[in-house]
């Protein structure tokens, strides 16, 4: 693995768009600020979307899942 590299705010501000291809092609940035790191510059990870059903058969609602809360319970949540 390579040493990461450091920048201070300045030029990273003034730099940004390099950084960010540069975080992107797998060179880590860290930002420092009077020498030291503050900040540190990694490409988002992509996550696969929800689909839906793919619960299915896994959860369970009670039939009464939707009756009103008594009024006890209602005043304790502030509603």
């Amino acid at each position: 693995m390579s040493v990461a590299k450091k920048v201070n705010i300045h030029a990273a501000k003034t730099h940004l768009s390099r950084l960010i291809k540069e975080v992107w092609l797998g060179e880590e940035v860290i930002i420092v600020q009077n020498g030291e790191p503050v900040a540190r510059l990694v490409p988002v990870t992509r996550t696969e979307a929800r689909r839906p059903g793919t619960a299915r058969g896994q959860v369970r609602m009670r039939d009464d899942f939707d009756v009103p809360l008594p009024e006890e319970l209602k005043e304790a949540f502030g509603g």
